[in-house]
């Protein structure tokens, strides 16, 4: 199985930036697709960004340049960079691993954006 380990989280003002980091660990797959998966409130939980062990990427139309995700395979690590946050990118942030037909989630880190 994958263990999944977000980091990174925080509380930053409208306009700031912050690194989303996770750590995968376990049975990892040479091919798989990664992803960043975010939760408001009362909402449900949204694609932000993934990432193919071939290094493909795909991001919703809300962060498109804003938000960039990288994945450094040798470390079993990916990363959500985000700029120019804006209040309504408050949410969880989860992190997802896909491959061989399962998926496995991490705990979660909160971002509020908020001045």
């Amino acid at each position: 199985q994958v263990q999944l380990v977000e980091s990174g989280g925080g509380l930053v003002q409208p306009g700031g930036s912050l690194r989303l980091s996770c750590a995968a660990s376990g049975n990892i797959w040479s091919i798989y697709v990664m992803g960043w998966y975010r939760q408001a409130p009362g909402k449900l939980r949204e694609l932000v960004a993934v990432i193919t062990s071939g290094g493909s990427t795909n991001y919703a139309d809300s962060v498109e340049g804003r938000f960039t995700i990288s994945r450094d395979n040798s470390k079993n690590m990916v990363y959500l960079q985000m700029n120019r946050l804006k209040p309504e990118d408050t949410a969880v942030y989860y992190c997802k691993h896909t491959a061989g037909g399962q998926s496995r989630w991490g705990q979660g880190t909160q971002v509020t954006v908020s001045s």
